[in-house]
């Protein structure tokens, strides 16, 4: 085998483990972000409270201390009593939580997502809450037929949003892997012909 492909063998371990971890900060940055606010927080790398108070770094966001009298910088943690929590809920209504309810060993959200670090599992109630609601509901009548379909519109509205955040993610994960890939590729080349050189150098004298 070549160098330059004992070279690329060596570090695709690297790569992966690189995306891997670039998978995780977008997923726990994002924490507890309404999809309509996710362009907020990567506009730039220096985000401002949206109360004007201050602004704090992108490595800042949801890392356990308070910076912003708001929450701003605190959407996934219980670390700002201001703060506030969304629930994504897919399969159900989003909702938001006040700061405080988060990993306090209580499952508030119906997705669980509440309690990512309180220890404790919390069951999926999202679609079981709606097949109950449905039940309930299920005297036929016009107006709760059409409140149906209005909440069935709104879900799906809300799994697009979801899945374009997603889209966004996987997106911006498959220009780092190309960046990396084409890093790899030109130094294994410029490697390549510096010995390619040296061994013509070494041969002519």
């Amino acid at each position: 085998m070549s160098t330059s492909g004992l070279l690329l063998s060596s570090l695709a371990p690297f790569c992966f483990l690189f995306s891997f971890a670039t998978v995780l900060f977008l997923a726990s940055a994002l924490r507890g972000v309404a999809p309509r606010d996710e362009k907020y927080y990567f506009d730039g790398a220096v985000i401002r409270c949206r109360d004007g108070s201050g602004s704090f770094s992108r490595d800042r966001l949801n890392d356990g201390f308070c910076d912003c009298g708001d929450g701003t910088d605190e959407p996934g943690t219980s670390a700002c009593p201001e703060g506030k929590f969304y629930c994504r809920n897919n399969g159900d209504l989003p909702r938001f939580l006040f700061s405080s309810f988060v990993n306090d060993r209580i499952c508030d959200c119906c997705d669980g997502s509440d309690e990512y670090e309180s220890g404790i599992t919390c069951p999926n109630t999202c679609m079981k809450d709606i097949i109950a609601e449905d039940r309930k509901n299920d005297h036929g009548l016009k107006g709760a037929d059409l409140d149906k379909s209005g909440a069935l519109q709104n879900k799906d509205i809300l799994d697009m949003e979801d899945l374009f955040h997603k889209l966004t993610g996987l997106r911006i994960v498959a220009v780092l892997e190309l960046v990396i890939v084409v890093s790899v590729m030109a130094f294994c080349l410029c490697y390549r012909r510096t010995r390619t050189r040296k061994r013509r150098f070494t041969l002519k004298y």
